[in-house]
């Protein structure tokens, strides 16, 4: 006997590939897609501020106070070491040395990851504890505890750590 095409039963459809090959590239692009809303919705990045002009302002103000540093002559060396920070800062006048120190490490994306030290010490030389820090790109900013003068450096760690912060060769 020979069956024809008639008699021939067709397989069902879920028991194909076409089909499920359809549903998968629209059902990828869904999980896809509540994938980048929830990553949305658990981070913030705090990058938008509401008010320009007192932002304006505070930059101009920053930037007397590094020309101050300046004018100072202050240079600092800091060292990092995996749970310690020292800073070596020298003046033109040793009596411009403050007696402490505000160091604060910022990552320039994350700032739960920032930290503000108060370093103590004497004769220019400080040092504080310091949490460990993730590898990237660091910003580390110096000042008086009047906060009248600020220096501003930065490193790649952890390949870079010894940095030279100097307000006049910027």
């Amino acid at each position: 006997m020979s069956t024809t095409l008639t008699e021939k039963k067709p397989t069902p459809w879920y028991r194909q590939g076409w089909p499920w090959f359809l549903i998968a590239l629209p059902a990828t692009a869904v999980v896809a897609g509540i994938i980048t809303l929830v990553i949305a919705a658990r981070t913030f990045d705090g990058m938008v501020v509401d008010d320009y002009y007192k932002e304006g302002r505070a930059i101009v103000q920053t930037l007397d106070r590094v020309e101050r540093a300046s004018a100072l002559g202050l240079v600092a060396d800091l060292k990092l070491r995996s749970e310690s920070v020292r800073i070596e800062l020298s003046a033109l006048h040793a009596d411009d040395l403050p007696a402490r120190a505000i160091l604060t490490v910022i990552h320039p994306t994350r700032d739960g990851q920032d930290q503000e030290i108060i370093m103590t010490g004497a004769g220019g030389v400080y040092e504080g504890r310091l949490a460990p820090l993730s590898t990237g790109r660091w910003l580390f900013q110096l000042e008086d505890e009047s906060r009248s003068w600020r220096m501003n450096g930065a490193a790649y760690l952890p390949t870079e750590t010894e940095i030279r912060i100097d307000p006049s060769s910027s």
